[in-house]
């Protein structure tokens, strides 16, 4: 049987659930993680060596490139953390019904907003 329904490949017409974006957006801000925590690990190392590293590493973040570069970094860290707790929850059970998860997933991403606002006014 030959099946003729049309297919949409356009991916931009295509609406995922608040769920699917979710996940997604988790995928994403684990390959930002990955490659940035070498940058986070060196600038770590840098502030720990001698105040002159740290205040050099302070001069570097003055620069908006390289500040936008940290916040990024700093966005995927406290998103991915934040949607790992929400898994969490939803291993034991909670949050698993349709309804509750479209709540988990708002949660998530206020206290993603929330937990970035807060980390972010502090550079």
């Amino acid at each position: 049987m030959v099946n003729k329904r049309p297919v949409n490949l356009d991916l931009t017409t295509i609406r995922l659930p608040l769920a699917g974006v979710l996940s997604i957006l988790h995928r994403i801000s684990g390959v930002i993680i990955f490659f940035g925590m070498p940058i986070l690990l060196w600038m770590f190392g840098k502030s720990l060596s001698s105040e002159a590293d740290f205040l050099e590493l302070q001069n570097l973040l003055g620069n908006l490139f390289y500040k936008l570069i940290f916040l990024g970094i700093l966005a995927a860290l406290s998103y991915h953390i934040i949607a790992g707790i929400k898994h969490l929850f939803m291993d034991k059970g909670i949050g698993e019904t349709e309804g509750s998860a479209k709540i988990a997933g708002r949660l998530t991403i206020f206290f993603t907003l929330i937990a970035f606002i807060l980390l972010g006014s502090q550079i």
